[in-house]
């Protein structure tokens, strides 16, 4: 097994190849119409974390486009696992993307004689850093204009990539979306808040991605019987408001958000519920 190499090799339609020589038909649906799916699943210690609810989420995804699963859960087990150990283990992070396929000509028309494309690949996954953590990050609120059905895991990006860009431009890491008076999550992240000693965040509905992560932190609140809720409406002024917010994914794990739109959150610094439960998530990590 390799550790001394940036991980480089991919699996495209069947076979594994230098991550450098991977390419797809212009002809690929995902390519012209974002017609396709996707999972990020974060590697710790070369072991996949949680990679059955990515999986099954993949399989809700698919199945709401109406693309058959190529592989199936332990079908994808394999090859993840396999893609995992070309790579060389360690911490990393696997991005799975599934599209309806590459049919002979360009048409909106959906195609129902063509083989679905898949593409995975691993990139490198550091740890927090920990200066990093204990300055918590900066967030924005901005105006959700994405496409209704965000439960699908789908790779049309492109408002989220825009809102992520809008945050950079004032200095913040994330943007934090809001539709009709209400967050939802982050451009790549749910979001959490510790109101009044309660830990809240919004309820699912189709304008919000189910995170694997914001499962975790869930079941971790349910488990060490902390007051918490979904709540089906967290106003911008109540998450301005509130002690703590943080934001969860795959790749950030939970993160603190000391500054919200240009104000402080809290008294500045990664509140103590945070720490409680990123603490309960490290031990938990490899599980």
């Amino acid at each position: 097994m390799r550790t001394d190499t940036a991980p480089d090799t991919a699996w495209v339609n069947g076979r594994f190849l230098p991550l450098a020589d991977a390419s797809v038909s212009v002809l690929d649906r995902g390519f012209l119409f974002s017609d396709s799916v996707y999972e990020v699943i974060p590697v710790y210690a070369g072991t996949p974390f949680r990679m059955d609810d990515h999986l099954q989420r993949l399989a809700r995804s698919l199945d709401a486009l109406g693309i058959a699963d190529p592989h199936g859960i332990d079908g994808w087990r394999a090859l993840l696992a396999e893609l995992v150990e070309v790579n060389g283990g360690g911490d990393l992070a696997i991005y799975l993307q599934v599209t309806r396929g590459a049919p002979s000509r360009r048409d909106h028309r959906i195609p129902h004689d063509v083989e679905p494309t898949v593409v995975a690949f691993c990139q490198t996954r550091a740890a927090p850093d920990p200066e990093a953590l204990a300055a918590g990050l900066a967030a924005i609120t901005t105006d959700d204009t994405r496409w209704r059905d965000c439960h699908i895991k789908s790779t049309s990006l492109l408002a989220n990539v825009l809102a992520a860009d809008a945050a950079r431009a004032e200095g913040a890491t994330e943007a934090i979306l809001v539709r009709d008076g209400a967050v939802l999550e982050g451009t790549s992240s749910n979001v959490f808040a510790v109101i009044d000693g309660r830990l809240v965040t919004p309820a699912l509905r189709p304008t919000i991605l189910p995170g694997i992560t914001r499962g975790v932190v869930l079941g971790i609140a349910r488990a060490q019987a902390l007051d918490h809720a979904e709540v089906d409406t967290l106003t911008p002024e109540a998450l301005r408001a509130a002690e703590e917010v943080w934001i969860t994914s795959s790749t950030r794990e939970i993160f603190p958000v000391t500054r919200l739109d240009g104000a402080t959150v809290g008294d500045g610094v990664p509140g103590p519920l945070w720490t409680r439960v990123r603490g309960w998530l490290q031990a938990g990590l490899h599980e």
